[in-house]
């Protein structure tokens, strides 16, 4: 690490009485995890981005938004209703909060409408592709678009009167809809209607240049410049159609989001898979949390619209139309390789293959010979993790295979790979993690698919959620039984590995496979003081392992000698552990974090966090990856060295870990997460070096300040400051050529 980072020797009295902590040492979750959103939308404003990257953006924005609303900002509310609200740790009150989110969120929706509107679609346009409204089209695609209607829409439409016969019907949560005023012409009678837009259908009508409805596949040099017309425009220029006889007086688009978190009281539940499929079918009729509506809708269907969704005003969101662009992810994956990120294809790690070949590597030889430290997506997952399941299937030693799954695709090779295994007769262990948030009807149904071929699923244990990222192999060898084990940041999921940043540990360590023994043992069966070597889990050990360490780094400054801290984490919001951190500060700790989303930590505070620096990285993968590390100076002597607790007896020299486990109460509460700690020097240097690499001045990234804003630096003296996904791209594939 760099010299002017290390702690001088300085003189404190060992004792020294730590300063006491300002009560407004915290910022507000909600708030930050806005401005993290923000960040995102920065990337889409950017237009050194790839154009097509920029449209991806505004689409990851609009869902993050979604799902902030169904979960964030509905718990907030169904608390503040049921009276177990209480002041955040921010000091604001509940409905302080959520009056902050109020006025952030209308800012940064109308500002991603306007980013849309006023730079990604004229730039889109500028390059042949076109997002057009009806009255845009001419006359011969209107016409071929009309006879798409009637073969492809009118079918699986479905209008809903309101009148005293028709209650207001149930809006599902996030479902686009017209709402519909049609005139009987005999009587002059108004009446309301409202028309869903199937889910199923495209967001977006692709038209090519001829005219034609297409699906926007093919090679772009076949197809001329496109136009994409939204669905809701092609339904509601066919409305006569919906309501024959009648008169179509105006129609407007309008959305709601709904709370669609997901509760079981487990303790009282016979059967927790059965309890959580109730629990899903209840998520659908969620009060609703936000009103999006088109700009354009007129003063009385808005009052009926507000009035019988039982929303409040400020939860009414007007926006231009269209809404709900989470849909423009169907534009951004148009074959288009001029306005997208340059192509990258991972590689195989270089221990599990000198070079690349059809044929895999051994697995079980290259996990003997040394631990393998993973950098997805820079190394495979398929030809890593995925053959290391794959082969443990399908190896006559394997006796038995032990695996958590949290969230896994839908054509899982990992699953596969264990049916395979039990029905070869191994013992198979699948822990199903089925309160996943967002993927509980999924991981149902691997869980059912798992047990028919005989393999034993279980829930883990009641109350907590299995967020652990493990696999343990039992193989007969000829000097007896030998364990293989992944240990790693990220899901079992081959789609998200290539597009998440993550870390994953692959060995034959006896102590860690002993630890992952007794883990999946207290998680199938009954076995609550386990101890282990090096792993910290949680929820017992991981928060007071890393403040233990932590609080070593400071005493380490109080006597003068070297001390630092580096965390790498997805969100940091723990009170404790950031007290532990302000502490560590105030003793001359030099502390880097590189946050992806929310931090409630002030950095940079006078006589608090002065040695606190707070960095944020977004770009072409989403950085998921959680490391700790240390400096654990090598002048410690053994009676402090942690000899004998969980986490193993350190060695001198940096510390590192890695794991599942994010500074966060859900994780360090509420869930069973494991970090494990590197042995290799080299691996523990290499991640000491991505984590300063990730802090450098040099490299583009988001710097915290004390009163909780953000500042992109992207731009140096010099041009534009090295992006540090970019470089790991560029030295993986040197890295490949050198090896051919």
């Amino acid at each position: 690490m760099p010299a002017d980072r290390r702690t001088p020797p300085v003189e404190r009295p060992v004792e020294a009485a730590a300063p006491a902590l300002p009560a407004d040492r915290f910022l507000d979750r909600e708030v930050s995890w806005l401005a993290f959103n923000e960040r995102v939308l920065q990337l889409a404003e950017d237009e050194t981005q790839p154009l097509l990257e920029r449209v991806r953006y505004l689409a990851i924005f609009a869902s993050n938004l979604d799902e902030f609303f169904m979960v964030r900002v509905a718990g907030l509310k169904r608390r503040i209703a049921t009276g177990l609200a209480v002041t955040a740790a921010s000091g604001l009150s509940p409905r302080q909060v959520l009056e902050a989110i109020g006025v952030r969120a209308h800012e940064l929706a109308a500002r991603h409408a306007q980013v849309f509107a006023e730079q990604v679609q004229p730039e889109l346009a500028a390059q042949g592709i076109t997002l057009v409204r009806w009255e845009q089209l001419g006359e011969a695609e209107q016409d071929r678009l009309r006879k798409y209607f009637r073969k492809q829409i009118f079918p699986v439409l479905t209008p809903l009167a309101v009148d005293p016969a028709h209650p207001f019907p149930y809006i599902s949560g996030l479902s686009l809809n017209l709402a519909v005023v049609v005139v009987n012409p005999s009587t002059g009678k108004e009446h309301f209607a409202r028309v869903k837009v199937p889910p199923l259908l495209p967001r977006y009508i692709a038209v090519d240049w001829r005219g034609r409805p297409t699906d926007a596949s093919g090679p772009a040099s076949d197809r001329g410049p496109m136009s994409f017309v939204p669905v809701e425009d092609v339904i509601a220029q066919h409305l006569d159609q919906l309501f024959p006889g009648m008169e179509v007086s105006e129609h407007h688009t309008f959305r709601v989001t709904r709370n669609e978190d997901v509760e079981v009281e487990e303790d009282d539940a016979e059967n927790l898979l059965q309890a959580m499929e109730k629990e899903l079918l209840r998520r659908k009729f969620g009060p609703p949390v936000r009103l999006e509506i088109a700009d354009s809708i007129s003063p009385r269907i808005r009052s009926l619209l507000v009035r019988e969704l039982g929303v409040a005003e400020d939860e009414v969101y007007e926006l231009p139309a269209p809404l709900d662009h989470t849909g423009l992810n169907l534009i951004a994956d148009l074959d288009r390789a001029d306005l997208q990120y340059p192509r990258f294809v991972p590689t195989t790690h270089r221990f599990l293959a000198e070079v690349e070949s059809a044929n895999p590597t051994d697995v079980f030889a290259a996990i003997r010979a040394r631990d393998i430290l993973l950098h997805h997506p820079y190394d495979s997952f398929s030809t890593s993790v995925q053959t290391f399941l794959e082969q443990a299937a399908a190896d006559p030693k394997v006796l038995a295979i032990k695996q958590t799954l949290y969230r896994t695709s839908g054509d899982s090779p990992i699953v596969d790979a264990l049916i395979d295994a039990a029905e070869a007769g191994k013992q198979v262990l699948a822990l199903v993690e089925i309160k996943a948030r967002f993927d509980e009807q999924a991981n149902i149904e691997w869980a059912r698919k798992l047990e028919q071929a005989g393999v034993h699923v279980v829930y883990g244990i009641v109350g907590l959620k299995t967020h652990a990222k493990l696999s343990l192999v039992v193989r007969q060898e000829s000097d007896g039984l030998r364990r293989y084990c992944h240990v790693g940041t990220g899901n079992y999921n081959p789609k998200t590995a290539r597009i998440y940043t993550d870390l994953g540990l692959l060995t034959c360590d006896p102590d860690v496979g002993q630890d992952l023994t007794r883990l999946f043992n207290q998680l199938s069966g009954y076995a609550p003081k386990s101890r282990f070597h090096r792993l910290l889990v949680a929820p017992r050990s991981v928060r007071s392992g890393l403040i233990e360490r932590i609080d070593r780094e400071a005493q380490a400054a109080r006597d003068g000698r070297p001390a630092w801290i580096k965390i790498k984490v997805n969100s940091m919001v723990d009170e404790e552990t950031i007290d532990a951190l302000y502490r560590a500060s105030q003793a001359g700790v030099p502390v880097d974090l590189c946050v992806r989303g929310i931090c409630a930590m002030r950095p940079g505070v006078p006589g608090l966090s002065e040695t606190v620096r707070v960095r944020s990285i977004l770009g072409r993968f989403l950085e998921h990856a959680r490391v700790f590390a240390f400096a654990a100076d090598a002048g410690v002597t053994p009676e402090v060295a942690d000899v004998g607790r969980e986490g193993g007896e350190r060695l001198p020299g940096p510390e590192v870990y890695i794991g599942s486990a994010d500074l966060m109460h859900r994780n360090l509460d509420r869930r069973v997460e494991a970090l494990v700690r590197l042995s290799d020097p080299d691996q523990v240097a290499e991640l000491v070096n991505l984590m300063d690499e990730s802090m450098a001045d040099t490299t583009s990234s988001w710097h915290l300040g004390a009163d909780g804003v953000w500042t992109r630096h992207a731009q140096g003296d010099d041009g534009p400051l090295r992006d540090l996904q970019s470089t790991l791209i560029y030295r993986q594939r040197r890295r490949l050529g050198s090896g051919r």
